[in-house]
């Protein structure tokens, strides 16, 4: 009975472990509306960026004086640096905790670790994103930062802001 219980409880975390990178990928297409203003598909992973690059694109729309661009090109290249960072280092910790797993009788404790390792890395992301956020936000004039949030949803709608839509062009 013991042994049964014991495979069971097994077997459950595995399903759950291999199915949390699943699971977190398929919450990224899912919209956020309902967290509050703000909050939504810009917190994405790599969404920030976009919304960065989205503000310089469109400088003269939204008034950016020259102060602010330059302001804003260096917050904007340490997101992308960033964003590079998480996505290698996500995708190591998934292999690494892949690995663990390969073999019939896993090192429990050891994909419990690794597992907490893959949320400690979209945490520690997450968190430097939201700093990232707070300082482009405080860049921005009251008026500027309403034209780029009516801008955000328009280029959501016209499918540019789809997560990986620009990575699957460039394979094409």
């Amino acid at each position: 009975m013991k042994t049964r219980t014991v495979s069971i409880l097994l077997a459950t975390v595995a399903l759950m472990a291999l199915s949390i990178p699943t699971a977190f990928a398929q919450m990224k297409h899912m919209p956020m509306d309902d967290q509050g203003p703000g909050y939504g598909r810009m917190m994405e992973p790599g969404k920030m960026g976009d919304m960065t690059a989205m503000c310089l694109e469109h400088a003269e729309k939204l008034g950016l004086t020259d102060d602010q661009t330059m302001k804003m090109k260096p917050l904007h290249r340490e997101m992308q640096k960033k964003q590079a960072r998480f996505m290698a280092d996500l995708k190591i910790a998934e292999i690494e905790l892949a690995e663990i797993m390969e073999v019939k009788d896993f090192d429990l404790e050891k994909a419990t670790s690794a597992v907490k390792k893959i949320e400690g890395i979209k945490t520690s992301h997450h968190l430097e994103m939201l700093s990232a956020m707070k300082q482009m936000r405080a860049i921005l004039t009251d008026q500027q930062f309403k034209e780029m949030m009516k801008m955000a949803p328009m280029k959501m709608k016209m499918g540019e802001g789809k997560p990986g839509a620009k990575h699957m062009k460039k394979r094409r």
